[in-house]
């Protein structure tokens, strides 16, 4: 009894704690609803940008594959702190200087509105069907694991999956329709605090405690001893993830979520100054530095204590959390994880609506809708999809093995061929629409040949990191043959302070050295002799 109870009490202290903070906004405007007003500051932007992220698709699936094989896995983490350095100090001071609202805003003003409605529709797709419906799915994994959903109701597995999907999903919901980006990211904020309290401290620690009976100092020296493999970071062709992926398909998939994915950079967009948003993005690059000590460690330890015999890498970490928590922190952290959950859930339905109104209702259907209009829309499909994903999610039990890395997989297929056309389009005027259309399309129709149909001997990133170069090389030399006839549209800029903050390359200097240190902490030279 004392696990729900205390469940409740942390949930509902920060729906509260949200609707205190933007209970005087009225909303009436689309930037309002949308962007939060561009009034974020540098910590709601960082906590945001990690909520967003870390979901139990992290902390489930990250955690699995440490327990399935070692800490190669890492490498989606680290490398994500390097290109948050990328996006502050390169990306989003031209996004704030061009003032937009979503990706395809600057993707219509570069190329013109074909290649604008592609990626919009390729958004779309990956938000619909392999975002929300995954973050449901694993979040009720989790959930359903950690309060013994099967017997506490009295039903089935599947069946427990099914109660557990409405209930995130409803709530999740509910903040992304009523409250807009601002209840989004002060709910982010608490429900940060909680993360740091309990994922990232409480859980390693009484882990740790109980593999060295009391000593988390002790429990980390037995990992040494007996699982040297399992620490390590330096991935061989057998691991999830070869060291060798960190400089193909890793970054190239890092700079395109942390970069240009409309569901992550929206909160960056909201900043009230470049100063703010580069303070946001740095900090949660500093946080992506813990991220091996809390999704990946404690899949390793699930292993030390439980043995290779569970039947499901996914099991792991909820089982563990079962195991190590005492009863009254059980409640605690699966608030803290509902709201990890709900946190990316509403981020991505959010940004859904925004994609749908600005790209395709106000283009396409009704290009004189006012504020009011817009927000009502944005409302109304938010609610649709995620009433979809929740009829959706729970199929996903049907999906294969290794979760995670499939989830991966997929992202790759649409991913990357827009990551591809948005360095085109940065880096030269010479690119034309017709070619970047072609190159989206080629590189789809590959990469799904090569592993969907024909099963290439490739590992999927490396495949990626292969068609990103092809793919540019063709996308330029097409443009010779298609000139670029688009001259770029220039956005009107938003009234906000767009001075460089002073710390940004010493913080980013600092970030970097972080990045080798901890692959030599976490390699042969380190604990993993």
């Amino acid at each position: 009894m004392i696990i729900p109870i205390s469940f409740i009490a942390v949930t509902v202290l920060v729906a509260f704690l949200s609707w205190i903070k933007v209970r005087s906004d009225k909303k009436e405007t689309a930037e309002d609803y949308f962007l939060a007003g561009r009034g974020l500051t540098g910590i709601l932007i960082a906590s945001s940008l990690m909520l967003t992220n870390l979901s139990t698709e992290q902390l489930v699936g990250l955690n699995a594959q440490a327990y399935m094989s070692n800490m190669s896995a890492m490498a989606w983490e680290i490398c994500a702190a390097l290109t948050l350095v990328v996006v502050a100090l390169f990306l989003l001071p031209r996004y704030l200087r061009q003032g937009i609202t979503t990706i395809p805003e600057f993707i219509e003003a570069r190329f013109g509105k074909s290649t604008m409605y592609a990626f919009t529709i390729l958004f779309l797709f990956g938000y619909m069907f392999n975002l929300l419906p995954p973050i449901l799915y694993t979040g009720s994994v989790a959930l359903s694991g950690i309060f013994d959903i099967q017997n506490t109701f009295g039903v089935s597995y599947w069946q427990g999956i099914w109660i557990t999907v409405f209930g995130i999903g409803l709530v999740g919901a509910g903040y992304a329709v009523f409250g807009g980006l601002k209840a989004i990211a002060y709910s982010d904020t608490f429900n940060g605090v909680g993360l740091l309290i309990g994922g990232v401290i409480l859980i390693p620690l009484f882990a740790l405690s109980a593999l060295g009976h009391g000593n988390p100092i002790s429990g980390f020296q037995y990992l040494m001893v007996h699982f040297p493999e399992k620490l390590n970071a330096i991935g061989g062709n057998d691991d999830p993830v070869p060291i060798s992926t960190f400089f193909t398909g890793v970054l190239i998939l890092n700079l395109f979520y942390w970069g240009t994915n409309q569901s992550i950079i929206q909160r960056t967009l909201g900043a009230k100054s470049l100063e703010e948003g580069q303070k946001g993005v740095l900090w949660a690059a500093a946080l992506k530095l813990l991220g091996p000590f809390f999704l990946l460690l404690p899949g390793i330890i699930a292993y030390a204590m439980f043995g290779p015999g569970l039947h499901n890498g996914d099991q792991a970490y909820p089982k563990l959390v079962n195991a190590v928590l005492p009863s009254p922190l059980v409640g605690f952290f699966a608030a803290v994880l509902f709201g990890a959950v709900l946190s990316s859930f509403n981020s991505v339905l959010h940004s859904t609506a925004t994609l749908f109104t600005l790209n395709v209702y106000k283009p396409l259907i009704n290009k004189d809708a006012t504020d009011t209009q817009l927000v009502s829309v944005g409302k109304k499909f938010a609610a649709i999809v995620g009433l979809l994903s929740m009829f959706v999610a729970p199929f996903i039990y049907y999906a294969p093995d290794g979760f995670f890395q499939y989830f991966q997989t997929v992202n790759s297929f649409y991913m990357a061929p827009m990551f591809t056309v948005v360095v085109a389009g940065l880096f030269t005027k010479k690119v034309s629409s017709k070619a970047a259309n072609i190159g989206i399309v080629t590189f789809m129709v590959i990469y799904a040949l090569a592993l969907f149909v024909f099963h290439w001997d490739i590992n999927f990133l490396h495949l990626t990191g292969l068609l990103f170069v092809l793919v540019s090389v063709l996308i330029y030399l097409l443009s010779f043959i298609y000139p670029n006839t688009h001259v770029v549209v220039k956005l009107k800029a938003p009234t906000i302070q767009l001075d460089s903050w002073k710390h940004a390359k010493s913080m980013s200097i600092f970030i970097c050295i972080g990045v080798i240190l901890l692959y030599i902490f976490f390699s042969p030279l380190g604990v993993a002799k």
